[in-house]
């Protein structure tokens, strides 16, 4: 097949299993097995037997429900290339909120060389995109998942950033004690409510679970993580948090019954209300 009757077999094949977005998906899926970022720019170029055959793979993949960032193995996140896969959260752009948050700190506090950990780190999105946005800083990322480790460890040589990797709990406070000074603490941890949880899309369900699900109201993570980790801030330091919509009165509780103060929330790209930043201050 030539590549527009390709792409229009394969947008409506995803059309009738009621993907959403079928037609980007379509995109993207022929941009990676084309490796040509502008496929149909030339729409009645014949497209190879096995490269025809790798799309309708990926397609099918895709109408099964995997989610199209673990088909294609990579995903962007701050404009930076992220490997990705089952067993790990995919990175998406709300979380680019918490990277703008830091940074408007950083700026603000007149931070040169800040001490940062990100916590519950996954694929190490976040930690690699504030190291390369602050080369001085000393970046450290913790994560529990054996899987998610293997992404973590990958990406940081992928973008050659130099961060500290940290196979460990979060909730343990004896590993929270081993840290000490910290400039900035930030975390996207698992907010889902058990309501979400049983209303997940087939696709985020392919997702690794202890990723997602924060509790019966999505807030256990946030009322365990806030104490243990408030004394590895230094005094005037920030804790950095994305949360759940509607989550934020809750949050703006939890970090007030722990001595934090100038508490201010931001919108994510959609306009909902998604992270917080808030400063320690002496008890």
């Amino acid at each position: 097949m030539v590549r527009q009757e390709l792409y229009r077999y394969c947008a409506e094949l995803m059309d009738s299993a009621d993907i959403p977005d079928s037609e980007f998906d379509t995109l993207c899926i022929f941009q990676d097995i084309l490796g040509d970022k502008m496929p149909m720019i030339q729409p009645n170029l014949e497209v190879p037997a096995d490269k025809e055959s790798a799309i309708l793979d990926m397609v099918n993949k895709r109408i099964s429900g995997m989610p199209l960032q673990y088909i294609l193995g990579e995903w962007e996140f701050w404009g930076l290339p992220l490997k990705v896969g089952e067993g790990v959260l995919i990175p998406r752009p709300d979380t680019e909120t918490l990277i703008e948050d830091i940074l408007h700190i950083v700026r603000e506090k007149g931070y040169k060389s800040p001490k940062i950990v990100d916590l519950c780190s996954g694929s190490g999105c976040i930690a690699i995109a504030l190291k390369k946005e602050i080369p001085s800083a000393d970046v450290y990322a913790v994560e529990l998942s054996e899987k998610a480790l293997e992404y973590l460890r990958h990406n940081v040589k992928l973008n050659s950033a130099d961060i500290n990797i940290i196979h460990g709990d979060v909730l343990s406070p004896d590993l929270a004690a081993e840290f000490k000074g910290f400039h900035i603490i930030v975390s996207n941890p698992p907010y889902l409510t058990a309501q979400d949880m049983a209303e997940l899309q087939t696709e985020v369900q392919k997702e690794p679970e202890a990723a997602l699900f924060g509790g019966d109201d999505g807030l256990d993570f946030y009322r365990a993580m806030t104490p243990i980790w408030r004394n590895s801030l230094e005094n005037g330091g920030c804790l950095c948090y994305e949360f759940g919509m509607g989550q934020e009165k809750d949050i703006k509780l939890i970090l007030e019954e722990n001595n934090f103060v100038n508490i201010k929330f931001s919108r994510d790209g959609g306009g909902i209300i998604r992270t917080v930043t808030a400063e320690k201050t002496e008890v």
